[in-house]
């Protein structure tokens, strides 16, 4: 890996942090818990990380996490997640989390929320490292169901910044959402959704227009729709790309192929994000070696890579200033000068 990836500030903002249960602590929580896995060993498990597309990643995805059951549990994922970013250089991370994965086996949302929570302000205090946190529906239970855990997350909800939506996107659009997304904009929540990873150009559009997000986490299928593309990079409507994820999951067949780049030459507010790191085989510094290794990208383009993550997050103002001077000063030290 280049010493300019590893030693780049960044911004992660798409990054589910059940995605990052490594085979290790899977075994480590299943002997904690007294559970017993369907998966022999550690490497067992790892062979079945061969996904023909997004659906058979989330069977194994959603039977991972039955190791998660209580407060601790949570806080040593979420830890571990954040020892890796700070190692990568991520200065701050908005993370996703399921509840209903873990509700719907009968895990206390508190458990939840709060594990997180603590493990996120662990990482401030020591390291500086801030964060957000996400609260994501899955789209393949009913809008009913993200009712009942918008009801409720209100105990919680100086500890959320927003609603995200996830899961499997064939067969569920994001209009199916639409009155849930209106109740929870109405809270005070900010919002995202995944759109445009397997389903089609017109989901983001749906997801901008009918849910009304501000943000579109994945969106590489924007590239098939030019005026979509226009109206991207015309609003700076950020896509927060997984460029690893996609090339795991069969969205592109090899990186060669990935659109982030012209995404980023046409304008296009894009970011580098993980996604699933410890399913699609690595966390932030690696998504950027796959660009530069897999497209050609340039030290300079994954420069403004990173100086897109920072405009598309919600710390405040000042504190984007901060980190984008950072980067930007980065940069001037490796001999690169953005126009702009």
């Amino acid at each position: 890996m280049s010493t300019f990836i590893s030693e780049l500030p960044k911004v992660e903002l798409h990054l589910h942090i059940e995605g990052t249960l490594e085979p290790e602590m899977v075994f480590a929580l299943a002997r904690r818990n007294g559970i017993t896995l369907d998966y022999q060993d550690e490497s067992a498990l790892k062979a079945a990380y061969q996904f023909a597309d997004l659906q058979s990643f989330l069977d194994v995805y959603y039977q991972g996490m039955q190791v998660l059951l209580t407060e601790q549990d949570f806080f040593d994922l979420t830890w571990a997640y954040l020892v890796r970013a700070y190692a990568d250089r991520v200065r701050h991370v908005e993370i996703f989390f399921d509840p209903q994965a873990h509700t719907g086996r009968g895990v206390p949302l508190a458990a939840v929320v709060s594990g997180i929570h603590r493990a996120l302000e662990q990482a401030r205090q020591q390291w500086g490292l801030t964060s957000r946190l996400i609260m994501s529906f899955l789209r393949h239970l009913s809008e009913a169901e993200a009712f009942e855990t918008l009801h409720h997350a209100e105990p919680f909800r100086q500890q959320l910044s927003g609603i995200g939506l996830d899961s499997a996107e064939k067969g569920n659009p994001p209009t199916k959402f639409s009155q849930v997304y209106a109740a929870a904009r109405e809270q005070g929540y900010r919002l995202v959704a995944h759109a445009g990873e397997e389903g089609p150009a017109g989901y983001i559009r749906d997801a901008l227009d009918i849910l009304q997000v501000e943000r579109i986490d994945h969106g590489v299928a924007a590239i098939t729709d030019p005026p979509l593309m226009a109206r991207l990079a015309q609003e700076r409507i950020p896509l927060t790309v997984c460029p690893l994820s996609n090339l795991k999951l069969n969205v592109i067949k090899s990186m060669a192929e990935h659109p982030m780049l012209q995404l980023l030459h046409a304008g296009l507010c894009v970011t580098v994000n993980s996604d699933d790191p410890a399913y699609f085989g690595g966390y932030m510094n690696a998504n950027f070696e796959a660009l530069q290794q897999g497209l050609g990208a340039s030290n300079e383009e994954l420069l403004q890579l990173a100086l897109n993550g920072v405009e598309a997050c919600w710390l405040s103002p000042e504190e984007k200033a901060v980190l984008t001077r950072e980067i930007r000063d980065y940069g001037e030290q490796a001999g690169i000068a953005l126009q702009h």
